[in-house]
């Protein structure tokens, strides 16, 4: 397994104090498990505010969790000491949503891409330029747009970059965090399909952020829906798209724009979610296999 996660928590500091009362802390992230195997994409899915990205960052140790375990090729994350983590980092890279403020303005490409060369490899200049130009030439960049800046860049040009950035040392798991949700439909499917011509040619894993179910049915083998910061849905992309389980779920499957003109102005079927939803209790509820391999966590999975 590449990647194993163990009841991780990473919880935030929202008020209280010695002067203001008992300190009080935002559950962002409230106890997840996951897996993951070299060559899969696993797509993390909910809406603004479900902690999905902050996962993504604790994984990483880009923030640090308040508890659980972190498991990236059989060594526990969380207890590496600082140079332990800086070789792990090599393995373990990150594709940010927004193609612009993630790129240093001040920065050439070639010198954007070859920052993580820089800090772990310190190549031979020849070398170093030689790596980069390959590279960009992968991503469908020309080799003579590496003394450009990215202002010069379309967006889906400046992500292009990111990825080259973040395939440069050939890590085995991307963390994709929102990489197409700012780029325009036809653009978003060329770089999806960068993004699978990638996996394929260096046997990537990806956890893949979203909040697009239609999307990750189309990119992802495997789907897990996050809620106020718990696994509340997980299964194959496919299916779990076809036929949600969890009423959060269906409600993010209703809010997926219909493709089919026939279809537009239908309403869904599917029942409506509040923040306090209607079959919940004040039990705690667990992942259960509700049909072969869809795991739901709903206090009405057990009911006929």
């Amino acid at each position: 397994m590449l990647l194993e996660v163990k009841n991780l928590k990473t919880h935030f500091e929202i008020g209280g104090g010695r002067l203001f009362g008992p300190r009080r802390y935002h559950p962002a992230v409230d106890g997840v498990d996951l897996t993951l195997r070299a060559g899969e994409t696993l797509a993390i899915v909910g809406e603004s505010g479900s902690g999905k990205s902050t996962l993504a960052r604790s994984i990483l140790r880009l923030i640090p969790p308040t508890s659980g375990e972190v498991y990236f090729q059989g060594k526990n994350l969380r207890t590496l000491h600082a140079t332990e983590m800086r070789e792990a980092r090599q393995k373990m890279q990150m594709i940010f949503q927004d193609p612009y403020a993630s790129l240093n303005p001040r920065m050439t490409v070639l010198d954007l891409v070859a920052e993580p060369l820089d800090v772990h490899l310190s190549l031979p200049r020849a070398e170093r330029e030689a790596t980069v130009l390959e590279m960009l030439s992968r991503v469908g960049l020309s080799p003579d747009m590496r003394y450009r800046y990215p202002h010069e860049f379309s967006g889906g040009q400046r992500q292009r970059i990111g990825i080259a950035r973040a395939m440069i040392l050939h890590p085995d798991l991307v963390v994709a965090d929102e990489p197409v949700s700012a780029l325009d439909v036809s653009i978003q499917a060329q770089v999806l399909a960068l993004l699978s011509e990638l996996q394929a040619a260096f046997h990537l894993a990806y956890l893949f952020i979203s909040h697009d179910l239609s999307l990750v049915r189309r990119f992802a083998n495997r789907t897990a829906v996050m809620y106020r910061g718990r696994i509340v849905e997980t299964a194959e992309s496919r299916p779990l798209a076809d036929h949600p389980l969890h009423p959060y779920t269906q409600r993010l499957q209703a809010a997926v724009p219909a493709t089919n003109p026939r279809q537009r102005g239908r309403s869904p079927d599917y029942p409506p979610f509040t923040p306090r939803c209607q079959h919940a209790t004040h039990e705690p509820f667990q992942l259960v296999e509700a049909q072969p391999g869809h795991f739901v966590a709903c206090h009405r999975s057990g009911d006929d």
